[in-house]
């Protein structure tokens, strides 16, 4: 186990990716990494798939029922353009995190390089100041039409890790109204609980302040902020955006301390990057009331089993 240090500087990267181009946002991600390198970050976090896009508006031409050779062609491009873990991309985005000397966790589509390659899954990837992929969550239940283009995360990606500023983990947007899914970071000492979103939503600020305030842990939350004009045109479904404001993701990044209250306030209506220095002392000087996996539990009334076995659809023998 390593020291902890008291005080640690993070920066909270709300920014728009190059839409569908993995290529660019990788350029992208590495240039603000280091800007925020440069201001003196030491973790720096970016939002839910960044890389290549969260593709809010589009449905990839599906319907219960049907599909369309245009939305296949959409989803073909989004495939292509995700991160297949390892590969030269993440090896660009680990020496990212070398050369400004972070910590950084980002959300990515990760492209399924285990068994037939067709499947997508809605990723957080974590990097060592030394370059090194920690590990990755998957995401373990993608939302409403998200479970069109991602498939689910199993118990095998639920890692917590610990560095010398806390222990850092993280759960994805709408993961985070899984209390069960909560508990299990919480029991696993989590100081600095990352929530990449793309919920810009004021509902979405009263969960964040409501799990920093149940799981006594500060709480960053990084969402996009995206305009339509950002999308590429020649998207061969790109007439699914016409109903869509004009602003797609307003953004709603924002710091929540351990009671509850902000360190950084939500910004919103363009991109930023948010920088806090936190002091982890705030966590035990917040449990002197509440402590929810110490003295404020019951482990003889309520016991939650978390199966962190990968699941696998054939078992050789």
């Amino acid at each position: 186990m390593q020291e902890n240090l008291s005080i640690v500087r993070v920066a909270v990267v709300q920014a728009a990716p190059v839409i569908m181009d993995r290529d660019a946002t990788v350029d992208k991600t590495i240039r603000l990494t280091h800007e925020a390198g440069e201001k003196g970050a030491k973790i720096v976090i970016f939002p839910e798939a960044f890389i290549p896009a969260y593709p809010r508006g589009l449905s990839f031409g599906s319907k219960i029922g049907s599909r369309t050779k245009e939305g296949r062609q959409d989803w073909f491009r989004y495939w292509d353009n995700s991160i297949e873990v390892p590969s030269q991309s993440t090896e660009l985005l680990g020496e990212a995190a070398r050369k400004a000397g972070v910590y950084l966790v980002i959300g990515v589509i990760e492209r399924d390089q285990e068994t037939s390659g067709g499947t997508l899954y809605c990723t957080v990837l974590f990097f060592s100041p030394e370059g090194k992929l920690l590990g990755k969550h998957r995401k373990l239940k993608p939302t409403a039409a998200e479970r069109v283009v991602w498939g689910e995360g199993d118990g095998s990606t639920l890692p917590v890790f610990d560095t010398p500023y806390g222990k850092i983990g993280a759960l994805i947007c709408w993961e985070n109204y899984m209390p069960l899914a909560r508990a299990a970071m919480y029991a696993k000492g989590i100081q600095l609980y990352i929530a990449p979103t793309a919920d810009a939503r004021e509902s979405w600020q009263s969960t964040i302040r409501h799990i920093a305030m149940e799981g006594r842990c500060f709480v960053l939350s990084c969402n996009q902020y995206v305009t339509k004009n950002m999308y590429p045109v020649d998207l061969a479904c790109y007439d699914e955006l016409e109903s869509s404001p004009d602003i797609m993701s307003s953004g709603g990044s924002a710091i929540v301390g351990p009671l509850g209250e902000y360190v950084v306030e939500p910004i919103y209506g363009k991109e930023d990057i948010l920088i806090a220095d936190l002091d982890l002392r705030d966590i035990a000087y917040s449990q002197l009331d509440f402590d929810p996996v110490g003295h404020y539990s019951r482990p003889d009334v309520f016991t939650l089993i978390v199966d962190e076995e990968k699941k696998e659809n054939v078992k050789w023998k």
